[in-house]
């Protein structure tokens, strides 16, 4: 229990008296927030079932290599024979091939398919963490610190959201190249795992700040609330204070910005990728295929249809599953 909050023992007798209204049944059984908004989140029919979409790509991602074995197809290998001399397919959906072949490589699509699905789910994991982790950390220090520290933080808030995210990615990644000695002296794997981790520092970069400024003002109404004073009063260290008396009040707020930033994060990288500044070959991605992929529409739409419906199910998924989270710790919301 966090100093200075409410006690339950208060009061004179150990039962109400008839005439008292009965409270929730969650409260009455003294269940934390948390506690409550998990609860409402698995009697969310919409909840449940976007968990288990996004439960399946996550395996989709990890089990890829499993799955192409299964199939018995790779994503590399090259098959000439079954596409034309203008590079059409020559054949559909086969035992051999489930999802039928890329136009002009041959490469099977079923495997880029399923191997697609990791660097989607990695980058927006991955910038989700490092985004949220400083948004927290800048917010707490900016609202309880005050001062010079805040306007500082605050600035530096403002100056990352007013920076144009789109032109900030395209430019970046020809100077890293550039740092690590031109993109005509890199390998095509170095080419790509540069723009993998420029493209999750890019994400990451620019998803801090608006968390930050969130939590930023919870912490400002927190800090004079009685058991902050009272911690603070008692010689508690600032750092614990700030982790273990304020940020359990801050879950809400942290769980809903994540949970609603993860598909704008799968929606980026997918953009940036369809735009030719972000993941490129021998990484598969689903936007990268989707680029190709509109130049082949007319005659082999299965090779478009295939990224379109795995980005749109997944983003939909994580999108209701974030307004889901939301609603859930919102006490004033009743699903």
């Amino acid at each position: 229990m966090s100093i200075g909050s409410p006690d339950s023992t208060v009061g004179v007798e150990d039962h109400p008296s008839s005439a008292e209204p009965v409270r929730d049944a969650s409260v009455a059984h003294g269940k934390s927030p948390a506690r409550i908004a998990m609860d409402r989140l698995r009697k969310d029919r919409v909840a449940v079932i976007c968990v288990c979409v996004v439960v399946f790509f996550v395996l989709v991602a990890v089990f890829a290599p499993l799955l192409a074995k299964l199939e018995g197809s790779d994503i590399s290998t090259f098959n000439p024979s079954l596409v034309d001399e203008y590079g059409f397919p020559t054949i559909g959906i086969t035992p051999d091939h489930w999802f039928g072949v890329e136009p002009k490589t041959g490469r099977d699509n079923f495997a880029r398919w399923v191997y697609g699905a990791r660097p989607s789910l990695i980058v927006a994991f991955v910038a989700t963490l490092f985004g949220t982790a400083v948004g927290v950390v800048m917010g707490l220090l900016a609202g309880f610190l005050g001062g010079w520290v805040d306007r500082v933080i605050s600035w530096v808030i403002d100056f990352v959201l007013s920076l144009p995210y789109l032109l900030f990615a395209i430019a970046l990644v020809p100077i890293v190249e550039n740092m690590r000695g031109g993109s005509f002296n890199l390998t095509p794997d170095e080419q790509a795992s540069t723009r993998f981790f420029v493209l999750i520092f890019v994400l990451s970069f620019f998803g801090w700040a608006g968390l930050a400024r969130i939590i930023r003002g919870e912490v400002l109404s927190l800090r004079e609330r009685e058991f902050v004073l009272a911690a603070k009063a008692i010689g508690v260290p600032t750092r614990q204070v700030l982790f273990k008396e304020l940020l359990p009040n801050l879950v809400a707020p942290i769980v809903i910005s994540a949970s609603l930033a993860l598909p704008a994060y799968v929606t980026a990288e997918a953009g940036l990728s369809f735009l030719g500044v972000g993941l490129i070959e021998p990484i598969p991605s689903w936007g990268q295929t989707i680029a190709t992929a509109t130049n082949w529409f007319k005659a082999d739409p299965l090779y478009l249809w295939l990224p379109v419906i795995g980005i749109t199910a997944l983003v939909l998924a994580l999108a209701l599953l974030g307004d889901a989270v939301r609603d859930a710790f919102d006490p004033k919301t009743r699903r």
